[in-house]
């Protein structure tokens, strides 16, 4: 059998993101990809509002904002089209009604803190809906390689939650939970790059790339280890904005890698 050679047409966003620019979901490794995509837009929706909130880098968060927006609902319409099964279609559903909802509260007015606070239950609901359908596509993919595109995936999503997550309690909107909540995220993000790193169809690209990743993710951890400290407040939230965004760009190109070994 002739093996197939897949050509990848992309386009890079202002925020380092390389996104397909094909309108359409290709194979279902392409769909583990955007569907896993689809939960990191939730949470990094909700950290652009809170650097607005907080007048963090807005000039970029509001950029942010924008093209996320508009690459969800592109990305919902496609994996819409492309529900391999009713259940799947039926989560997407589920997800649209929440989007439709969450859309309303990101945009029309500046952002506050009364809005902030539903905004962050919004989008982990959002996230949890997006992420019941990607696992539901790497089980009917079958293969290691829908695995790894689902795990290097998931990095993203957790490089935005802790992000938010620090953002939301330095903006005093955040559940009291937030710190456990916080640890638990980094937990999993550090356990999955464990897991990455030995995986067997790594390839020496791939290796490299997660070295790089492991670079970025100390000064991002670092970054989340700064103490609340009022004097110097505003500087810690950048530092944790701007890194959230060094280590997702990284773990966005390692997810294309793998979605490419299929």
């Amino acid at each position: 059998m002739k093996r197939r050679t897949f050509i990848f047409t992309s386009l890079v966003l202002s925020s380092g993101l390389i996104l397909p620019a094909s309108a359409q979901v290709s194979n279902l490794s392409d769909a583990i990809n955007k569907a896993g995509r689809q939960r990191m837009l939730a949470q990094r929706l909700a950290k652009a509002y809170l650097q607005l909130g907080m007048d963090i880098d807005t000039e970029h968060a509001r950029k942010i904002l924008d093209q996320s927006l508009s690459v969800f609902d592109r990305q919902l319409v496609e994996l819409r089209t492309f529900a391999p099964n009713p259940d799947i279609k039926s989560r997407l559903s589920e997800a649209e009604k929440i989007w439709l909802d969450y859309k309303q509260l990101l945009v029309g007015k500046a952002p506050n803190k009364a809005d902030g606070k539903s905004i962050l239950v919004s989008s982990d609901k959002l996230m949890q809906l997006t992420d019941d359908s990607t696992l539901q596509l790497e089980k009917i993919a079958g293969n290691s390689s829908g695995k790894w595109v689902n795990l290097a995936g998931r990095q993203r999503m957790l490089s935005q939650k802790m992000a938010k997550l620090y953002l939301g309690r330095q903006w005093n909107i955040a559940p009291a939970d937030t710190g456990s909540l916080l640890n638990n995220a980094r937990k999993e993000f550090i356990a999955a790059q464990s897991a990455l790193k030995t995986a067997p169809v790594n390839t020496a690209k791939i290796r490299d790339e997660l070295e790089l990743a492991q670079q970025q993710w100390l000064f991002f951890d670092h970054a989340l280890q700064q103490a609340d400290d009022t004097k110097t407040q505003h500087q810690s939230a950048t530092n944790v904005a701007t890194s959230s965004d060094r280590i997702l760009e990284q773990m966005d190109k390692i997810t294309s890698l793998y979605q490419q070994l299929s």
